[in-house]
C-alpha cells in the first residue's frame, strides 16, 4: 500500500525543450540535460535510449526543438517518458559555422542557467538564435555574439556599458572606459578602474547589441570576447 502523502509525489510534465547534453549511463541508459520552456534546465534519465527506445524515436538530437514528457521525481533527476520532434532545423546541421555557433550557445546555456528555474527570456533568445542560424539570415558568429550578450542579461548578469557600476557616474559618449565583468560593467577611474579596456566605439556597439541589434562580422569577435570573460566569471565554464 502506498504511504499516505506520497501518491502524488511524481508529477508528469510536458514542455518544449532543447537538448543541451547527453551522457551515457549504465549499459543502455542516457542522462540528458534539457533546457525546457516550462522550468528551465532539467536533467532526465532516458531508459533504454542506447537500444533504440520507442520513447525517444530519434528525438534526442541537438538543435531541434522537441516536446518532452517527463516525470518529475522532485529530485535532481527526472525520468523521460516520451520525446518527439517539434521543429527540425535541417539547414543548420548542414553548415559547420552554424553548428559551431549553435553548439556554443547551448554550452553557454548549460553552464549559465540554474537548474529548475524558469528562464523565459533565455528560452526565447536561444530559440530565436537557432531559427536565425537555420534560416541563414546572417553571419553565425555575429548572431552568436549578440545572443550571448543578451543571454547574460536574461539570467541576471547584464553588463553596464554607459555608467560606472560603483558610483553610477555616466561615461560620456565618445569616451573609452574599463570593464569589469565580475562587477557587472564599467568601473570609472575614480572608483579604481578595471583591467579590461573598452573603446568608445565598442561601448556603443555593445549597448546597441543588448537592445537587440546584431553586430557586424567585424564587431563580432570583440563582443564574443566580452561574453566569454563574463561567462568565465559567472558560470562554471571553460573557454
Amino acid at each position: 500500500m502506498a504511504r499516505r502523502g506520497f501518491a502524488s509525489a511524481n508529477v508528469a510534465k510536458v514542455s518544449a525543450a532543447l537538448l543541451l547534453r547527453s551522457v551515457e549511463y549504465g549499459e543502455s541508459d542516457v542522462i540528458a540535460t534539457m533546457f525546457t520552456e516550462l522550468e528551465g534546465k532539467v536533467a532526465v534519465i532516458v531508459r533504454g535510449a542506447r537500444k533504440g527506445s520507442r520513447r525517444v524515436s530519434g528525438a534526442l538530437e541537438p538543435f531541434h526543438s522537441i516536446e518532452l514528457t517527463y516525470e518529475d521525481r522532485r529530485g535532481d533527476l527526472g525520468v523521460l517518458k516520451e520525446a518527439r520532434v517539434l521543429q527540425v532545423r535541417a539547414r543548420l546541421t548542414g553548415s559547420l559555422d552554424a553548428m559551431q555557433a549553435a553548439g556554443q550557445a547551448l554550452r553557454w546555456a548549460r553552464h549559465l542557467c540554474p537548474a529548475r528555474t524558469p528562464e523565459p527570456d533565455a528560452w526565447q533568445e536561444l530559440v530565436a538564435l537557432l531559427d536565425a542560424l537555420d534560416e541563414g539570415v546572417g553571419d553565425p558568429l555575429a548572431l552568436l555574439a549578440g545572443a550571448g550578450l543578451r543571454l547574460l542579461g536574461h539570467v541576471g548578469y547584464a553588463l553596464e556599458f554607459e555608467r560606472c557600476v560603483v558610483c553610477g557616474a555616466l561615461c560620456p559618449p565618445g569616451r573609452a572606459g574599463t570593464l569589469d565583468p565580475a562587477r557587472g560593467g564599467l568601473v570609472c577611474r575614480a572608483c579604481g578602474g578595471a583591467s579590461v579596456a573598452i573603446s568608445a566605439e565598442l561601448r556603443a556597439v555593445a549597448a546597441a547589441v543588448q537592445r537587440g541589434q546584431v553586430p557586424t562580422k567585424a564587431q563580432a569577435s570583440a563582443i564574443s570576447a566580452i561574453v566569454t570573460r563574463a561567462m568565465l566569471t559567472h558560470a562554471e565554464y571553460e573557454a
